[in-house]
């Protein structure tokens, strides 16, 4: 099962007001594990960035001059994501400037089923407390203190070690975690789940080991665990 954790960091909150995206990053999880596999872009927005923005990010018209604009990068972010889904956190926000970009571009716009919201999740599981970004490495115990500003790359990271908690922990689909193996097909959660091997394997137990654990057994008397 591929997933994409995905963050981008933008110009402001509204692309149909001329806001643009200037970050893209994202990592790869193969059945929930981290790859080697990850995208990253700085882009040239094409406009100054406002200083509430900067203040965010960090990231500047100095920086950005001369880094490739979206039209550039466009189709290899398409390519990189493929129809793996999208865990992203407050994912309306992202998703609407990811598909006006790449409307701009006249391709393909990413279905809004594509992604996972992982704000969604943790206001289901945590209903009432907070649940940004920072406030879910508090409660997991996750090292954020790297960030001092958003950043797309980092931010993914940090979501990929956040969304691992949120469906059950390290080893989710090793009876971990509380949601129930066969919820939906949305569920993150059940989405996997290890099959029967196909032929059993061979038992590694010798016949002469068999034998000297009954006769091991028998000595115990009627009353031991093993007779039952």
């Amino acid at each position: 099962m591929r997933e994409i954790v995905l963050d981008t960091e933008t110009t402001g909150f509204d692309p149909e007001s001329g806001d643009r995206i200037v970050e893209i990053g994202a990592i790869e999880l193969i059945r929930h594990v981290p790859t080697q596999n990850v995208f990253h872009e700085y882009i040239d927005p094409e406009r100054s960035m406002p200083q509430e923005a900067f203040e965010v990010h960090g990231l500047g018209d100095d920086f950005l001059r001369g880094k490739p604009k979206f039209a550039q990068i466009g189709q290899k972010f398409l390519d990189f994501v493929g129809d793996a889904k999208l865990v992203i956190h407050n994912a309306a926000f992202d998703m609407k400037f990811l598909n006006a970009e790449l409307r701009w571009m006249g391709l393909p716009t990413l279905p809004y089923d594509q992604a996972l919201d992982t704000l969604e999740i943790a206001r289901r599981k945590f209903p009432g407390s907070p649940a940004s970004l920072d406030a879910l490495c508090r409660r997991f115990g996750i090292d954020n203190s790297s960030r001092t500003l958003h950043g797309a790359l980092l931010d993914s990271e940090i979501l990929a070690e956040v969304y691992l908690e949120l469906i059950g922990g390290r080893q989710p689909d090793f009876g971990l975690s509380t949601v129930s193996s066969t919820s939906n097909s949305s569920d993150p959660a059940g989405a996997w789940a290890p099959s029967a091997r196909p032929t059993p394997l061979k038992p590694r137990i010798t016949e002469d080991e068999k034998e000297a654990h009954a006769a091991f057994v028998a000595k115990l008397g009627d009353n031991a665990m093993w007779q039952a």
